[in-house]
C-alpha cells in the first residue's frame, strides 16, 4: 500500500469522498455532542473538504477551507470556499465566531502552527473545534487509507498526536480546553460493518476510541 502526502492522497480520494465512512459518521456525532451553536454566527470550517458540514449549518456566513482544491465543491452553493492551508488562513484576525477544524490536524506534523492560526481567525470568547483520528486507533493498527476510483487502497500520511499535545499547542496559542471527546466504535457503526461484510473486525473492534474531539474556548 502506498503512503501518499495529505495533498496528492486528497486528490485522489476526492471523486469518492462523499461517501460517508466509520470515522466521518463517529465525527459527526462527536460534534452534535458539544452542541456549539452556528446558526447567525460567522463560521469557518477549516479544512472542509467537500463542504459537507457546511451544508445545512445555517451559519450567518459559511466559510471553508481546503488545502486540497480538487476537494472543494465544483458548483455554486451558498458557502465559500477557497484553497488554503490551515496554517497560514487567509483571514483577518478574530474573523469568525466559530471555527472547525476537523480530521485534519493528524496530517500536520507540529500543532503550534495550526493552533496559532485557528485561535488568530476566531473572536475573543468564541469556540474553535478540533476532531482527530484518536492516538488510541493509531496504536492498535488503525490507518488513516481510502480506496480511489481504480479500487486501489492508498494510506495518507499521518502523525499520531495525544489529547495533551493539542491541548498544550492550544493552550500557548490562548485556546482553553472546555470538553473533549473520545467517540468508540459501538451499535452507532455498525450497519458500516455489515454492508462491508466485517462484522467479524466490528466485534473485534467494539470500544475502541476512534475519533478525538475537544472543544476550546478563545481566551480575551
Amino acid at each position: 500500500m502506498s503512503v501518499l502526502s495529505a495533498r496528492n492522497g486528497y486528490r485522489l480520494w476526492a471523486p469518492t469522498y462523499a461517501a460517508e465512512t466509520v470515522v466521518t459518521a463517529l465525527e459527526e456525532r462527536t460534534v452534535e455532542a458539544f452542541a456549539i451553536p452556528v446558526t447567525g454566527k460567522r463560521l469557518l470550517d477549516a479544512a472542509c473538504g467537500t463542504g459537507r458540514r457546511l451544508r445545512g449549518a445555517l451559519a450567518g456566513l459559511a466559510i471553508g477551507i481546503d488545502l486540497t482544491p480538487e476537494m472543494l465543491p465544483k458548483v455554486q452553493t451558498d458557502q465559500l470556499y477557497a484553497a488554503s492551508d490551515v496554517r497560514a488562513l487567509p483571514f483577518r484576525s478574530a474573523e469568525f465566531d466559530v471555527v472547525w477544524c476537523r480530521l485534519a490536524l493528524g496530517h500536520v506534523p507540529e500543532l503550534a502552527a495550526p493552533y496559532t492560526e485557528l485561535a488568530r481567525v476566531c473572536r475573543p470568547c468564541g469556540h474553535v473545534i478540533v476532531t482527530d483520528f484518536h492516538p488510541e486507533a493509531a496504536r492498535a493498527g488503525h490507518r488513516r487509507s481510502f480506496r480511489d476510483e481504480s479500487g486501489a487502497v492508498h494510506e495518507i500520511e499521518h502523525y499520531v498526536h495525544t489529547l495533551d499535545g493539542h491541548v498544550r499547542a492550544a493552550d500557548a496559542a490562548c485556546l482553553t480546553a472546555l470538553e473533549h471527546d473520545d467517540r468508540v466504535i459501538g451499535p452507532s457503526v455498525r450497519d458500516f460493518y455489515v454492508r462491508a461484510d466485517r462484522v467479524s473486525a466490528y466485534d473485534e473492534q467494539i470500544g475502541l476510541p476512534l475519533v478525538l474531539g475537544i472543544v476550546f474556548s478563545r481566551r480575551q
